[in-house]
């Protein structure tokens, strides 16, 4: 044990603890909490569902936000202890589970860090991703249904919610597009580092003569628009089209003209959803997200440096942000980051935290670069 100089790392863990606590402004997490613990006390609260949402999920985001640094302070003090006692005792398995928490310990202040590095306008908000298929026809489509389930995966295992808002099916296999929310404090920040083209490479499983087939998804992330965001849309800006939904469903699909397509006339901005059970259920879903579209482009254009939010997305050769590669060799590169991984499978399967860090690290890089 004595090739860890354990002094050294716990003076380590404190100094890039001190730096998060900095950058987190402890003072003002705990003005937050005591300013929305009386907006959450109000006996009227829950009149307005909505507002009372807004204002119980961030209440509960800075409360955990105070908990985690308190906890990890305190973990950095119990090594600490737990190391003096244990080389008081010459007792080598304690020091042993004192390594195993130095290098958990590590990890956990590397992810927080990260989480520090999301300071933009939007990135605390939460987020509304839509994934479309682009060159490469039905394994195009079917790289979509994947993306959708590799990031819903991602979601269920942080415990963050998702909610489908619509899904359009192509004809043989997979989808043509799909959106839907992440309901979680800067799930756009998070994710808006995996906006771009995806691209896959594999044996095609729709190919007769097994040919290796090379497809292309387009992801778009938005962050979801809040009550005080100020978007408004006049009636005549708008075209309203009301169609039967289709693909799998429960009683109402296939029965109703539920489903719900809106045309900002102006921009030329279409939004459908067809997932809820209402048309004006639809009807509203799809105006949040046209609102939200539409708030991130008048960022854009009063900020032209902030332009890659949502980015121009051709889902084709040469615009490619990572690729997936299942054959002839197992690998998934981000092209920008340089990181990558050997088992696409658990990538697939929702494994892309890693992917997110690296992106968010590199985003951060990028911002510094071209500030200085």
């Amino acid at each position: 044990m004595a090739s860890i100089d354990f002094p050294a790392e716990i003076a380590a863990l404190r100094h890039t603890f001190t730096s998060i606590q900095a950058v987190s402004d402890v003072d003002k997490i705990k003005a937050d909490i005591a300013d929305l613990s009386a907006q959450a006390g109000v006996p009227n609260l829950w009149d307005d569902p909505a507002s009372a949402q807004v204002v119980t999920s961030k209440l509960s985001h800075r409360q955990s936000e105070l908990e985690r640094l308190e906890k990890l302070e305190e973990r950095i003090d119990d090594l600490e202890l737990m190391v003096e006692l244990s080389e008081e005792d010459h007792d080598d398995e304690a020091l042993r589970d004192a390594e195993k928490e130095l290098s958990k310990l590590r990890k956990a202040l590397a992810d927080l860090e990260v989480v520090t590095l999301l300071s933009g306008e939007y990135d605390e908000r939460e987020a509304v991703v839509t994934i479309r298929s682009g060159a490469g026809g039905v394994d195009a489509a079917d790289f979509a249904e994947m993306l959708l389930r590799m990031y819903t995966r991602w979601a269920e295992k942080h415990g963050y919610g998702v909610k489908i808002m619509d899904t359009s099916y192509a004809e043989e296999a997979g989808l043509k597009s799909a959106t839907f929310e992440v309901n979680a404090p800067y799930a756009f920040g998070t994710l808006s580092v995996e906006a771009g083209t995806h691209r896959l490479v594999r044996i095609s499983p729709f190919d007769n003569q097994g040919r290796r087939q090379t497809s292309f998804a387009a992801v778009e992330v938005i962050p979801l628009i809040e009550q005080t965001d100020s978007i408004e849309i006049p009636e005549n800006e708008i075209r309203v089209d009301v169609f039967r939904s289709s693909g799998p469903g429960g009683q109402s699909v296939n029965t109703t003209d539920s489903a719900v397509r809106l045309t900002h006339i102006p921009t030329g901005i279409v939004v459908s959803m067809q997932n809820e059970k209402s048309q004006l259920q639809n009807r509203a879903a799809a105006m949040r997200v046209l609102q939200s579209r539409l708030l991130l482009l008048k960022k854009e254009q009063e900020d032209a440096e902030k332009k890659a939010l949502a980015g121009d997305v051709k889902a084709s050769w040469g615009d490619q942000m990572r690729s997936y590669v299942l054959n002839p060799y197992q690998m998934v590169k981000d092209l920008r980051t340089e990181h990558e991984v050997g088992n696409t499978s658990a990538v697939l399967d929702g494994d892309i935290d890693d992917f997110i860090d690296a992106g968010i690290r590199w985003r951060a890089n990028n911002r510094n670069a071209a500030d200085s």
